[in-house]
């Protein structure tokens, strides 16, 4: 859902995951000197601000489109994706993963990694989504609905027993599982204004679960989503500038190697 995909990621979702980036690089204690590695850096947003802190930052990203994007910004970005890092046990001080152990098919394997390249002592913070009120995702979701339209089978999800609890006891609970001390989650809210067609290329570019499904669709019912989209967005999502006013909330979870 990815792959070729970081132009319209960087102009759209992008933006949206960058809001909870400070809360992020606070609970991982990242200032000047720290040693950060940014796990699943996208366009490389938070390993930037890192670097704006005066942090040594180092960035992986599953897909290679992405990787380069992050080059491009001054990041020193390469290829790799969870559970397997290119680097030694122990390497870093800190290590940050915004909206990334959601797209991992394992995530206790992930997390083994995660402090397996931390120091002991060193520092973890991670941002996924929560499973409280999503409202692009609902606005999205509600325009498949008025167009009829039903996520086809063999969309990606987690296997049961790889599956966990999105609330901030069950993140918690998983980071303690997972071998992390002082465990600690909690849900951070945020608004989020976008265009109306900036929000609409996302799907329409096959972003996210929701662009898989748009892009599975044929040219007519494709336009019957797009039509519906802007119906709901106008009568209650648009607010007093034209632009779509949208809370989202995140989980952030920090915890100890």
């Amino acid at each position: 859902m990815w792959a070729g995909r970081a132009e319209a990621y960087g102009s759209t979702f992008a933006r949206l995951c960058a809001h909870p980036v400070p809360e992020l690089l606070d609970a991982a204690g990242v200032g000047a000197g720290t040693y950060v590695l940014d796990v699943g850096t996208g366009t490389g947003t938070a390993a930037l601000a890192a670097q704006r802190r005066g942090a040594r930052v180092r960035a992986v990203d599953a897909e290679p489109g992405m990787a380069a994007a992050a080059r491009g910004r001054g990041i020193p970005a390469e290829v790799a994706a969870l559970p397997e890092l290119p680097f030694a046990e122990g390497e870093f001080d800190a290590v940050v993963g915004n909206f990334v152990l959601n797209h991992v098919g394992r995530p206790r394997t992930a997390l083994a990694e995660l402090r397996r390249v931390l120091k002991p002592g060193g520092r973890l913070a991670l941002t996924l989504w929560s499973t409280g009120r999503q409202a692009g995702m609902e606005l999205y979701g509600r325009a498949l609905e008025a167009a009829g339209v039903a996520p086809p089978p063999g969309l990606p999800r987690l296997e049961a027993e790889e599956d966990f609890t999105r609330t901030p006891d069950g993140v918690a609970a998983l980071l303690t599982e997972a071998g992390f001390t002082g465990a600690a989650c909690a849900e951070t809210r945020f608004e989020h204004r976008a265009g109306v067609e900036e929000w609409w290329t996302a799907a329409a570019s096959g972003l996210a679960t929701i662009g898989l499904i748009v892009t599975a669709q044929d040219p007519c019912t494709v336009a019957r989503i797009r039509e519906a989209y802007g119906r709901i967005a106008a009568a209650e999502y648009v607010d007093d500038h034209g632009e779509l006013s949208l809370e989202h909330g995140a989980l952030l979870a920090r915890a100890t190697a």
